[in-house]
Order: C-alpha cells, then structure tokens, then sequence
C-alpha cells in the first residue's frame, strides 16, 4: 500500500468504507508525522491530538453501527488559523490577539465535521494575513517542505505546508490577493479561491465586510482536484454572516458541455515577466487540455492591468486603512512583514470619499469590460505567480533581464480577487531546482465547477501527483 499519509482523502474515504483502513489507523498515521515534522516545518501552531483521537474513536463507532458515513469520513484536516475551530488558537499570526481561542467552530468547519472529517489543528499564518509568506512573532516561521530555505507562501503557508508534506489530507485557507494559490503554487498541492460568498467566510478574522468581503474568501487546499471537489461540495452554500452569499445550487458541467467550452491561454500578462520554466508549465497545460479535447487558444484580455491597480486600492489602500488602526500605538509588537506592509500602504494617499466612489465604478467598469470578452472564452489558463517559492526574505528578483520586486510578483492572483471570480491552482511542472510550479485556471463568478472541471483535465492528463522529498 502506497504511504497512507499521501493517500488522497477519496481513496482514504473509500479504504474506511471497505474497513481496509480504520479512522484511528489513519489518525495516528498523521498525529506522527506531524510530531516528526512540525518542528522543521512549523506548519501548525497548535494540535489537538487527543480530541482528534476521540473523534476518531466516535468515526470508527458510527461505522460498527452501521450509521451513513459522510464524504470525508475519517479524514484528517487542518484549519488556518484565522478561521474559527472552538477551543483552538485564531490569532492570524498576530500578538494583538495573542492567546485568543474560538468560542465555536465557524460554519465551513461545522459542514467538514458533518462530513466526517477530523480536525487536527490550526495551523500557520504572516501577521494578519499581510503577505505572501508566513512568518510571524509568536510561532516564527514556516518552511516550505521542498526546500527549507525557501517559504511556503501566504498567508495560507503554514495550511500548504501542512498538506504538501503529508501531515494532513487536505483543509482550508483564505485568499484576498492569491493567499491560497500562491501558497498552493509554492507547495506543489491544488486550491481554489472561490467566488466571494461561495464558501461562508463566516468566523474569518479579519472579517468579511467591506473590501474584505469583496475580495477576500475562505476555499479549500488539498494535493488532487478530486479532493479539492469534495471539500468545496462540503464547504459550500450561502450562511448570513457572509455579506456576499447567495443561494448557487452545485451543477457539475457533463464532459461533453465541457468540450464545448473555450479555453484562453497566456503566459505573462505583457507587464510582469514570468520564468522560463512558468511559461513551459501554461504551454504544457493547454497542450494537455488539448489532447483532452477541448478548444484552447492563445489569448489575454484587455484590463488586466486596470484590475491589478484596482486591486491594490481595494486591498492595499483600504485594506489598511481598516487595520491601522489596530495597529497604531503596539509598534512594538508588530512583526517586519507588517510594518513593511502598513509601508507600502503609507506610501499612497488614504481614501477620501470621493476617490472611494470612483474606485468602486472603475471596478465594474472593468469587471464588464472583462465578462464581455469572457463569452468568448469562460475560462482563462495563465501562470499562478511569476517565480516558484522564493528563499526567505528575498524581496525581487531578475527575470528576462527585468528586476521583479515583491509586489508584482503575484500580480497573476490578484486580478481575480478584484473581479470576484473564482480561480484553481493545479500543480504542473517544476524549475530547474527542483520546485514545484502550479498553473492557474480561472472563470467567471458562480461557474467553480467548471473551473475544476478543467483543472481536473489538467490533472488527469498530467499523471499522479508528486510528492516533496523525504525530510
């Protein structure tokens, strides 16, 4: 039997229904691995073994009497630590909320525990969830299973790095600029950010309202697209604490409605220079989408570049401006990445009432500029980020004789935060030195299943996922 901590949740779900594999077995199996690896990684920073064991035991009674058995039946999950689990730590990284634990799950974690799926803890993040690597000044910081020099992103690292390395079978993150993709992309595994209010971002901190709720989601992350589907199934569904919910039954497209389907494909955005090995990783991936049957073609639309800009004034600009406050007066206890961060937001004007209108009309502006040309082409493929994940504390690098600097290097993720659309990180291929690169598939809002329906195609086509080096 292949090594069970890498086992995808479907097949781990399909063992337990066979009794071939007992909850607790598989438990263990994880509660291990974690105990050997979370000291060199530090993807969690907190496990609750003895709850996940008796959760265990509870899982593997509800199959001796015969109970009906849930989709993720005995899986083990973790959680970012910025969403809610009752009794774990959320503090997204910062000691402005040191010590704070959740008085109930959130409802995305209560839909994975009716599913069967056991919770084995929390897991890493940067300060408020302000960067795309994770570090911070209460648990420090997480490395990336393929290499410990490098990150594994963020702000959903310490998530990606827990999956990618075997210690949990799949879970959860958030993404206001590519926080789960970018993190999937670095660490060899799937995820999804999904259309905002898809997926409840109910028990979020920060939480879902104002340009947060337009741009910022909770989604799944796991190693397969087979899994990715089963936690958005599970996961999805309007909740009234997320100010963008709305009541989208699940449809998945048949395989011929997806053969008739048009794929656009580009390689960089005509600003920001992607590596060799990046572009390969598109170009392969519309040539297996190809062999699939489906129509792909060369093709960027026209206002990319307005919904990057657009996007920093959302998330950037405001985005500060609502966390500011917190900060100011604890400079002390702020960490590097934030500060830096609260930086660059300085170093723009604040909103005033007027610059806020005319942002919010430029940005459905550009949305239906976008959408229109989007009949043409429902899905978009382009790369996930312009590097593989970066040693710690680079801050730019050299690509196609052009200096790439921090900010733009994720440019790739951020479109799709400000148009509202959901967006699936496959992994592809991999760099020279050996570090794993993810492709990315985007559509327009509500249409998460043709996303991954595509990237499935992708995956399908591409053989079986690779795991990191052994540590």
């Amino acid at each position: 039997m292949p090594d069970l901590n890498f086992l995808p949740a479907v097949v781990l779900v399909k063992k337990i229904r066979e009794h071939s594999l007992s909850p607790m077995e598989v438990l263990e199996a994880h509660l291990a691995r974690i105990e050997r690896l979370n000291p060199i990684l530090n993807a969690f920073v907190q496990v609750e073994g003895d709850a996940a064991r008796r959760a265990a035991r509870e899982a593997e009674a509800m199959i001796a009497r015969g109970e009906n058995l849930g989709p993720l039946h005995g899986v083990p999950i973790s959680i970012k630590s910025a969403i809610d689990v009752k009794g774990m730590r959320c503090e997204a990284g910062t000691k402005l909320r040191a010590g704070i634990t959740a008085e109930r799950d959130a409802p995305l974690v209560e839909r994975l525990r009716s599913a069967g799926a056991i919770i084995l803890g929390t897991t890493n993040t940067p300060e408020l969830l302000m960067a795309w690597e994770t570090d911070n000044l209460i648990y420090g910081r997480t490395n990336n299973p393929w290499d410990l020099s490098r990150t594994a992103g963020g702000s959903s690292g310490g998530e990606a790095a827990a999956i990618a390395s075997g210690c949990s079978a799949g879970g959860v993150g958030s993404d206001g600029g590519g926080s789960i993709r970018v993190p999937a992309h670095f660490s060899g595994i799937c995820g999804l950010k999904p259309t905002p209010g898809r997926i409840p971002a109910t028990g979020h901190f920060p939480g879902s309202v104002g340009p947060f709720a337009l741009t910022g989601v909770v989604g799944p992350m796991t190693r397969t697209i087979a899994d990715l589907k089963v936690f958005f199934e599970v996961m999805q569904g309007p909740d009234d604490g997320d100010p963008s919910a709305a009541p989208v039954p699940v449809c998945w497209p048949s395989a011929q409605e997806m053969k008739n389907i048009r794929i656009a494909y580009f390689e960089d955005d005509g600003r920001t220079p992607v590596t060799a090995e990046t572009r390969a990783a598109v170009r392969n991936a519309a040539k297996l989408l190809q062999s699939a049957g489906f129509q792909v073609e060369p093709f960027r639309p026209e206002g990319m570049e307005e919904a990057r800009q657009l996007w920093w004034k959302f998330f950037g600009i405001t985005g500060g401006m609502l966390l500011r406050p917190m900060a100011e007066g604890h400079e002390d206890v702020l960490s590097p990445i934030l500060k830096e961060f609260l930086g660059w937001v300085a170093e723009g004007p604040a909103h005033t009432t007027e610059s806020l209108l005319d942002m919010w009309v430029q940005r459905d502006v550009v949305r239906i500029k976008i959408f229109e040309q989007m009949k043409r082409f429902p899905l978009l493929l382009c790369p996930a980020a312009a590097i593989p994940a970066f040693h710690h504390g680079e801050r730019s690098w050299k690509i196609e004789g052009k200096l790439v600097k921090y900010l733009d290097a994720w440019s790739y993720t951020e479109w799709f935060n400000l148009l509202g659309m959901p967006a699936a990180v496959v992994p592809m291929g991999h760099s020279p030195e050996g570090l794993p690169i993810g492709v990315q598939i985007a559509g327009k809002p509500w249409q998460e299943e043709l996303v991954l329906s595509a990237a499935e195609a992708i995956e399908e086509q591409r053989g079986e996922w690779q795991a990191p080096p052994e540590i």
